[in-house]
């Protein structure tokens, strides 16, 4: 067994989870402001996932770098968990890109003809569009839906695997706000934003009835996991 299948072996229920995991700044910040036509992610995007782009999940799964190369411990631990067990996932607009390709009608995401997700994927958009079938499993689902009916639909295909709410901000935001999200994880990075949206405002109170465990990476990222789904176990 993988490591990191073993942080969940007693404590994931058996209809599966729902997990959103996201990166964060010091002051909270989830997404940033610094982007431009010519950079779309922006330098503060890079410095906020700089820990994870670094480990070697990541360089294999999403870049396709079959060296072995990038960095272990704690992040490596936690970027492979991301992957474990996923069924479905579900993601807003912004993250497949349609705010800035909505006018585009070949646009097919960020992530090149083998995207990572290897799973169904839902976007929630207001406009939808036909659905896109990619290499190595992925299948983006354009769909205009309340969170709890998106993650019905999730959970129909998930066939008894966690769901991920991938993102981006205000997306996850919707879902903690609705009482939907078994397991939080955010990788704080040493880095302060200063705008942006913020991931914890109007969330007051959400540790409550979650185990809340932290560990420091080599990076100095900070995990923080609140998970009521353990809370409920013991």
């Amino acid at each position: 067994m993988d490591a990191t299948e073993s942080l969940d072996s007693e404590s994931r229920p058996a209809r599966g989870i729902v997990r959103v995991d996201l990166n964060i700044s010091l002051d909270g910040f989830a997404t940033t402001t610094d982007q431009t036509p010519e950079n779309p992610f922006g330098e503060d995007w890079g410095r906020l996932v700089d820990a994870y782009t670094a480990t070697r999940t990541f360089r294999a799964r999403v870049l396709g770098d079959t060296t072995g190369g990038g960095t272990t411990g704690v992040d490596e631990k936690y970027a492979q968990e991301y992957f474990v067990d996923v069924g479905a996932e579900i993601m807003g607009a912004g993250m497949f890109g349609l705010h800035d390709h909505a006018n585009d009608p070949d646009w097919r995401g960020w992530w090149g003809d083998e995207p990572p997700f290897r799973v169904p994927v839902f976007v929630l958009t207001h406009t939808p569009r036909p659905s896109i079938e990619m290499a190595g499993g992925t299948v983006f689902h354009f769909i205009d839906a309340a969170p709890s009916d998106a993650l019905a639909r999730a959970q129909d295909v998930a066939a008894g695997r966690d769901v991920r709410i991938g993102g981006g901000a205000s997306t996850a935001r919707a879902f903690l706000a609705a009482g939907l999200v078994d397991r939080l994880h955010v990788a704080i990075a040493p880095i302060l934003l200063g705008r942006g949206i913020r991931l914890w405002d109007d969330l007051r109170g959400l540790e409550a009835n979650s185990t809340v465990t932290t560990e420091t990476a080599e990076s100095g990222t900070v995990h923080v996991t609140f998970d009521r789904a353990a809370a409920a176990s013991r």
